[in-house]
């Protein structure tokens, strides 16, 4: 389980891109990299890191099911995941 302060970063960086994005958009748009530049860094959604949804971990993750790869095996032994089944050849 990843501290709670590095989740709490992630989604404040989240929520930096979401409320910036028109705005870099706008500016990408009229080249004006000098105004792009004081915008703050975690607005970038480059420094936008994924995370497992349930545990927070940082690496291992399954982009298609946003967790990592433990707990996905976990809840498919399960039978939570509707469709997916262990491989056996």
């Amino acid at each position: 389980m990843a501290t709670t302060a590095w989740i709490v970063k992630q989604k404040r960086r989240e929520a930096l891109v979401k409320k910036y994005a028109d705005l870099r958009r706008q500016l990408k748009k009229d080249k004006n990299f000098a105004a792009l530049a004081k915008l703050p860094r975690d607005s970038s959604p480059t420094r936008s890191h994924l995370r497992c949804a349930i545990t927070g971990r940082s690496k291992g993750n399954i982009r298609k099911f946003q967790i990592c790869r433990i707990k996905l095996r976990e809840l498919a032994h399960a039978g939570v995941i509707p469709g997916l089944k262990k491989a056996s050849w």
